[in-house]
């Protein structure tokens, strides 16, 4: 069988940012459809340069645990696995649709289907969705509340608001919530001032993220308003000039992220059905379009 490598950022400052990837690895290791799932990292070990060389299988699925289309995923992860022939064209993407291309390392023998990443995904709208189920504790959430989807922004890289307004207009197609906003750190409209944006009295706020770190648990909250002081904690939900706000943590952090690893392995042509519904059971969801 093939092996799956999933691609994260890491980091230096905090080290519990790699827990999502090693979490997500573990759910996808315990079904069984592939013979090896590695984690690599930009920030940590193993590395994105030395992954492939611990690989023995001979075909690769390579997953980027990234939110958004851009610097990381369409330059620094091919360049460090030394992917020969590596072209953004291949994806044939808008920014928010990559495919699959299938290459060659220039350092070992194998075939490398390097896939988009979880990020863009269809499927992470439901992961959002799920993320606002469990921060309320309400698998029907939804009537009257409003939802934020939040994400860094940043004028660098146009792709990286277009995964946040991408999910915020198809969970708004699900005619689920009361009202469905995109949210950004570093752009307008920015996250600091979410009640403005809402007629719900309840908000829910999901970052785009994939791990918890300085700017979901310090910046955001303490942007919001929901503390002054992001080391004194905050209740959730916490009452914000006049609403409710259910603050729900990073979406990576949900355990249903599995799932779209998984599915972006399938969609590169892995046989990953049974595996699927392994992972389904074990994170309590329903097949898509159930």
């Amino acid at each position: 069988m093939p092996a799956l490598v999933i691609v994260a950022h890491g980091s230096h400052l905090n080290p519990g940012s790699h827990d999502p990837t090693f979490a997500h690895a573990d759910t996808v290791r315990a079904a069984g459809a592939f013979d090896e799932v590695r984690e690599a990292f930009w920030k940590e070990e193993p590395s994105f340069r030395e992954v492939l060389r611990t690989v023995e299988s001979d075909e690769v699925y390579v997953v980027p645990l990234f939110v958004s289309e851009g610097y990381f995923t369409e330059q620094v992860i091919p360049r460090e696995l030394r992917l020969a022939d590596w072209d953004v064209s291949l994806w044939d993407s808008d920014g928010t649709d990559a495919d699959t291309a299938t290459l060659t390392p220039t350092d070992v023998d194998k075939t490398v289907h390097y896939c988009g990443p979880v990020g863009t995904h269809p499927a992470m709208s439901d992961v959002i969705v799920q993320r606002a189920e469990s921060v309320t504790g309400d698998p029907d959430v939804g009537e009257g509340v409003g939802l934020a989807v939040v994400g860094h922004g940043t004028n660098r890289n146009e792709n990286s608001a277009k995964a946040i307004h991408y999910h915020a207009e198809r969970v708004r197609g699900m005619n689920r919530f009361e009202e469905v906003h995109a949210l950004f750190m570093d752009e307008e409209p920015e996250v600091d001032d979410v009640t403005e944006y809402f007629d719900a009295e309840d908000i829910v706020v999901v970052p785009l993220f994939v791990a918890d770190g300085y700017h979901t648990q310090e910046d955001i909250p303490e942007d919001m308003g929901l503390t002054d002081d992001y080391r004194e904690g905050y209740d959730i939900p916490t009452d914000v000039d006049g609403h409710r706000i259910w603050y729900a943590g990073a979406v990576g952090t949900e355990p249903l992220l599995a799932d779209v690893l998984l599915e972006r392995a399938a969609d590169a042509g892995a046989d990953v059905d049974e595996a699927l519904d392994i992972v389904r059971k074990r994170t309590a969801t329903p097949a898509a379009g159930d």
